[in-house]
């Protein structure tokens, strides 16, 4: 989502204030060191901009890629991608003004040792999915509380019921398998009891259209419409964090599909109503599961209460609509700024009103990044998988992967607070002494 939001996005473009020209550019990094903005450096090459002028509400901030600029007198904050984040080359010495800030929307597996208390509270500021840290990132993948309640592509009953002659039941789309939640074992174990779709890479038994055959058109027409035909879908996250939501969950509620999910532990705090999921969760196996699906697949009242509450396009989660309405960025909204945008004015805001305070005479206001900012348990594999020839040896490192990054997050907090520049080798030779 980051890399498509990023690619030749028209966001934000009131906000982002005016571009500098090339000539006035160069003109700052080589014969203008008296910017009068504060400086803010993507030490992680994110957003591309070798320098850029963003004006956020009353403060004026400079934002940049170019890492020369460490040691210039206005930079304030440098911020970091969680991605990629890399030991190889970090900001140090870190001066006592310099601001860290984290921006990081995806899932543990991509940067494990971030998600530990060590690592996590090195940052000032943070942009994550959980929904305690400084900017929430929970809803990324949700556009608006009307996009829930919208008919666009809602199948009836009657409609849905005929084409099961056709389609299985439940619908699986995943091409990222044998992720950290295990999720591959659980769906091919409750394969054996019901019949699942499976268009992805993952457990595939079904194809698509040609014109599909593409990662891109997972968000076209015509697989949203293939896609609302089913009653169920399989909406499993590939790792189990509160707050971790992703199109997994929104897709099939904006469709009118009933998502049996497995994930955030506390989903039940973002669903539009009590009664619009299955939780994998409240089943002892995945048998238990299949047996209730069937149920529902049977008994049309009791399948139609899942989806009262689109049916009538009410909402009853109040979280939900606050969530949704103080957040200061939007999804694929020309309207509104990127959650990239909302992230460096927050930053940016924050430098200000140190600024502002100093010269007050006050004392700066101190942010600190926490332990629940970001964090998932150790990932856990389901014990039912009988046939270990099959199984992927990538679902074997996860947990080891994980406890080793505990180890990763120790070593780099103490080389940070040394606070001098470190090689990669002293970073493992520490990691692997703990």
């Amino acid at each position: 989502m980051l890399k498509s939001l990023l690619k030749g996005n028209k966001q934000g473009v009131a906000f982002r204030g005016a571009f500098l020209s090339k000539k006035s550019l160069d003109n700052i990094k080589h014969h203008n060191p008296g910017i009068s903005y504060p400086i803010l450096v993507w030490w992680s090459p994110l957003t591309g901009e070798t320098g850029r002028i963003g004006k956020c509400g009353e403060d004026t901030c400079f934002f940049t890629i170019n890492q020369t600029f460490y040691n210039h007198k206005m930079t304030q904050a440098f911020l970091f991608y969680g991605t990629d984040f890399n030991i190889k080359s970090l900001p140090l010495p870190r001066k006592p003004t310099h601001h860290w800030a984290l921006f990081h929307e995806e899932s543990p597996k991509n940067n494990y040792k971030l998600f530990h208390e060590p690592a996590i509270t090195l940052f000032n500021h943070t942009a994550t999915f959980s929904n305690n840290s400084h900017m929430p990132l929970t809803t990324q993948y949700l556009k608006s509380v009307q996009t829930l309640t919208s008919q666009t592509y809602f199948v009836n009953l009657l409609k849905k019921k005929s084409l099961r002659q056709k389609l299985a039941p439940l619908v699986y789309v995943q091409s990222d398998c044998n992720p950290p939640s295990d999720r591959d074992s659980y769906i091919q174990e409750l394969m054996k009891y019901i019949k699942v779709d499976s268009y992805g890479e993952c457990l595939h038994n079904k194809d698509l259209p040609a014109d599909l055959n593409s990662s891109l058109a997972m968000d076209s027409d015509h697989f949203l419409r293939i896609l609302a035909k089913y009653k169920f879908s399989l909406a499993f996250e590939n790792a189990v964090c509160d707050d971790y939501i992703t199109e997994k969950l929104w897709r099939p509620l904006f469709l009118g599909v009933v998502p049996v999910y497995y994930g955030a532990p506390n989903v039940v705090d973002w669903l539009p109503s009590n009664k619009s999921a299955i939780f994998v969760k409240n089943f002892s196996s995945p048998q238990e599961l299949a047996e209730y699906i069937k149920y529902l697949d049977e008994n049309d009242t009791a399948y139609e209460v899942y989806l009262k509450w689109k049916k009538k396009g009410e909402i009853s989660n109040k979280k939900l609509f606050s969530e949704i309405k103080r957040r200061r960025w939007g999804v694929q909204d020309v309207f509104q700024d990127n959650y990239i945008d909302a992230f460096e004015c927050m930053v940016c805001n924050r430098v200000w009103e140190n600024a502002k305070r100093k010269e007050q005479g006050l004392a700066p206001m101190l942010w600190q990044a926490e332990a629940h900012h970001l964090s998932c348990p150790a990932p856990k594999a389901f014990s039912f998988s009988t046939d270990h020839t099959k199984q992927s040896p990538l679902r074997e490192i996860w947990l080891p992967s994980f406890e080793q990054s505990k180890k990763e997050a120790i070593a780099l907090r103490a080389l940070v607070e040394r606070n001098k520049n470190f090689t990669t080798q002293e970073f493992w030779k520490l990691v692997f002494k703990n």
